[in-house]
């Protein structure tokens, strides 16, 4: 069944003013016919003169044209007002539409408000003036966030740096320095110049950060023993805490991907999962490919549970933002943001849970994406 118009209303106005204007038009050919002095009417109103003037019929028909005349020039002045005010009708309501979109434009907080006829226009408006002041409402806290970052990031490099500094200075002036003491000093510059450098990668990240810049160049691509590359390279990490990792998965399950891309996905959920999880505790990850739904990676930690509403904002750019000065695991934030953005580019989707001390990350990637 066909929808019905949303402006049969203003359709049904439009129409009536028009047959008005029509019907208007009609008995004003037909009277004016009638009194053409050719016509019955024209002869009656000029024996009317004749007899009310008491002048002769010739004199009073001589009278009767100019009449006539005038007549028509009346028809045709109303006739123009007519139309006129048809059009101004049928014009108004792409002027009244007009105020609204300069309301649009000029950011004013007030509702739009149309005639009753348009109100499927209205509510469109409406919706959209709602969008926009939500984008730019977002766009807004996302900048400050972001100036806010690179703020805490600027400030925060100063400390390492100087530590840095301070710590090469010593070893610099003191050439007879115990071996010990040395050694605990450069121990010490080193950790801070690993600081320092996280801190340059995060303020990298923050500056260049432009998600619709993201290219893939695929290949086939050894899931297995990508997954096992990750976890080696994050065994350090790990083992300062006590944590490990089971890796379940398919030792010829394959990927049509960016092999840099998806390795940075899986390495920034590992590195959230590692750095979350209570001590002595076991990551685990399970690949499974299947026909119809094609491939699923499962990152599973036990931690503290997510709250609802930071769940809710995870993949958001910045979202670390107010935990960023908290502790050195505290990152830019563009993690799970940048994760979710390679994710999409490869046609998949990526959704966390978190209750009861366990949290899990599911990245999964449509069948075409992927062969076994």
């Amino acid at each position: 069944m066909e929808k019905r118009s949303d402006y049969t209303r203003f359709q049904v106005e439009i129409l009536f003013k028009l047959i008005g204007v029509i019907a208007y038009v009609l008995l004003a050919i037909v009277f004016t016919i009638t009194l053409h002095w050719n016509g019955i009417g024209g002869r009656v109103i000029t024996e009317l003169l004749s007899s009310f003037l008491q002048i002769e019929y010739f004199t009073a028909q001589t009278l009767y044209y100019p009449l006539f005349f005038v007549w028509i020039l009346i028809f045709g002045a109303l006739l123009f007002l007519i139309i006129r005010a048809f059009l101004r009708f049928c014009t108004k309501s792409l002027t009244d539409i007009d105020q609204r979109l300069n309301m649009l434009l000029l950011d004013e907080s007030a509702e739009i408000n149309l005639p009753e006829e348009l109100a499927s226009i209205e509510q469109k408006l409406n919706v959209m003036k709602q969008t926009m002041e939500k984008r730019l409402s977002d766009a807004q806290l996302a900048e400050q966030r972001k100036n806010d970052l690179v703020m805490y990031l600027a400030h925060d490099i100063r400390t390492p740096l100087t530590s840095v500094i301070g710590y090469l200075s010593l070893l610099e002036e003191a050439k007879d320095m115990p071996a010990e003491q040395r050694d605990k000093y450069t121990r010490i510059t080193l950790d801070k110049a690993y600081r320092l450098e996280k801190m340059i990668n995060e303020f990298f990240e923050t500056t260049r950060y432009n998600l619709q810049q993201i290219r893939l160049e695929k290949e086939n691509i050894d899931l297995d023993y990508m997954l096992q590359q990750l976890t080696d390279e994050l065994l350090p990490v790990l083992s300062q805490r006590g944590n490990t990792v089971i890796l379940r998965a398919d030792e010829n399950i394959t990927v049509y991907g960016d092999p840099e891309k998806l390795a940075r996905v899986f390495n920034n959920i590992l590195k959230n999962a590692a750095a979350y999880s209570y001590p002595e505790t076991e990551i685990e990850i399970i690949a499974e490919s299947h026909v119809e739904e094609g491939v699923k990676i499962i990152f599973q930690n036990k931690g503290k549970t997510i709250p609802a509403d930071k769940l809710s904002t995870i993949f958001e750019k910045f979202n670390r933002l107010d935990d960023a000065r908290m502790s050195n695991t505290g990152g830019s934030g563009l993690g799970l943001a940048i994760a979710k953005e390679i994710v999409k580019l490869h046609g998949g989707t990526i959704h966390v849970q978190s209750e009861k001390d366990t949290t899990v990350f599911t990245v999964q990637l449509p069948p075409q994406e992927f062969t076994s």
